[in-house]
């Protein structure tokens, strides 16, 4: 009888997991909605008051995404104001969903990683994950990878979707 051979443990194939750049921490979101006079006007004395009222800790050693859910024009100084106020308590504050959070906290991540471990080498980047990964990570170390990796795929060893291959 033939020994069984596990090609994918033998193989060059390099893992590469965007989840292993997952920035620990509790994410928030803040909806401006709540201090716009029926959730549509911002009136600033009535805004500045409230936001001076407003318990911040407990954004304390968060990350924080600020948003309107409503079709509200919000002026751009009324959520550096709110970001005023997070700046002793959270430990980032961007505008948008939490997606974009997301997005941003990984690309700061990414931005400096060293790949040189992937030079000349079949990578997959690992399509499944137990932590939130957002789309443009993805496409941001696809970015960086094809400056490093022989041939990059998505998804499983025994599955994988190839994307690309180096010019030879």
């Amino acid at each position: 009888m033939a020994e069984i051979v596990n090609r994918v443990a033998e193989s060059k194939l390099l893992t590469f997991n965007l989840e292993d750049y997952y920035v620990d921490g509790l994410r928030k979101q803040i909806d401006l909605k709540q201090w716009l006079y029926e959730g549509f006007v911002l009136r600033e004395k009535e805004f500045r008051k409230a936001l001076k009222a407003f318990d911040w800790q407990q954004y304390d050693n968060t990350y924080v995404a600020l948003y309107c859910s409503t079709d509200a024009i919000v002026p751009t100084w009324a959520y550096m104001l709110v970001a005023t106020h997070l700046k002793s308590y959270a430990k980032k504050v961007v505008y948008g969903d939490l997606e974009v959070l997301e997005s941003i906290l990984y690309t700061e991540k990414l931005q400096n990683i060293d790949l040189s471990e992937y030079l000349d080498k079949p990578v997959i980047v690992k399509g499944c994950s137990a932590k939130p990964v957002p789309q443009n990570a993805y496409l941001l170390i696809i970015s960086k990878l094809q400056d490093y990796a022989k041939s990059i795929m998505f998804g499983e060893a025994c599955s994988a979707v190839p994307l690309y291959k180096k010019k030879k």
